[in-house]
């Protein structure tokens, strides 16, 4: 119950923090249509940051397994490295996405009360029309962002099983015995991308969607 109450606690609190930032934004002329175009460009940069750390993982895996000569240990290492890029890459994304979500929904939910203000009805309907084609839109495009966060979890619990692996059997035999999982990998890694590119045509169109509203 304690820990229940915690969270409720922290959720109120944030949406508290987050009403008071857009009040701050809109009294110097920044809207929550601006915050929301901003929030999605920079998920959209963050999502091609991500996708550069996780070829880069699997570039460095692939010279691992093919590893002919050198230190083993360095090349561990920078793989390791990467991988902890990867990590904090995914977990801006998934930031970001929850920016992006929060100030939609305080937009669509500002629009749908001004709407109770209109005397004129037909400006009304036609603002109605819009809210309703926006929130569409929106959905759309917070699905794709959403269904490419949820591949980038397994990707990064196989490259953290593989880099687990190497720290702890750092040898031929071992680089042998992930050679297997790197198909798969490099699989997923693609998979993960394709996603990420539909995600960011998605947020190409709703940037300018929004911006000729």
């Amino acid at each position: 119950m304690i820990k229940k109450i915690a969270l409720a606690t922290a959720f109120m609190t944030l949406t508290a923090c987050q009403s008071a930032y857009y009040s701050a934004m809109e009294s110097v002329g920044v809207h929550k249509r601006d915050i929301l175009v901003d929030r999605v460009e920079e998920t959209k940069e963050s999502q091609q940051d991500s996708q550069q750390e996780f070829q880069s993982a699997l570039e460095r895996l692939s010279t691992l397994i093919n590893f002919d000569g050198g230190d083993l240990q360095d090349a561990y290492e920078q793989l390791n490295d990467d991988y902890e890029s990867s990590l904090a890459a995914a977990d801006e994304v998934s930031t970001n996405i929850d920016k992006v979500e929060d100030v939609a929904e305080a937009l669509f939910d500002e629009w749908a009360d001004e709407l109770e203000e209109y005397q004129s009805a037909a400006l009304k309907r036609e603002s109605s029309k819009k809210l309703r084609a926006t929130e569409r839109q929106f959905e759309q495009l917070l699905r794709s962002m959403r269904a490419s966060e949820a591949k980038m979890q397994p990707v990064l619990e196989s490259l953290q099983d593989n880099v687990l692996y190497l720290k702890h059997n750092l040898n031929a035999q071992a680089i042998a015995a992930i050679k297997g999982e790197f198909t798969n990998l490099k699989r997923d890694i693609q998979v993960l991308i394709d996603d990420m590119n539909r995600s960011i045509e998605d947020s190409n169109r709703f940037i300018e969607q929004m911006n000729q509203s």
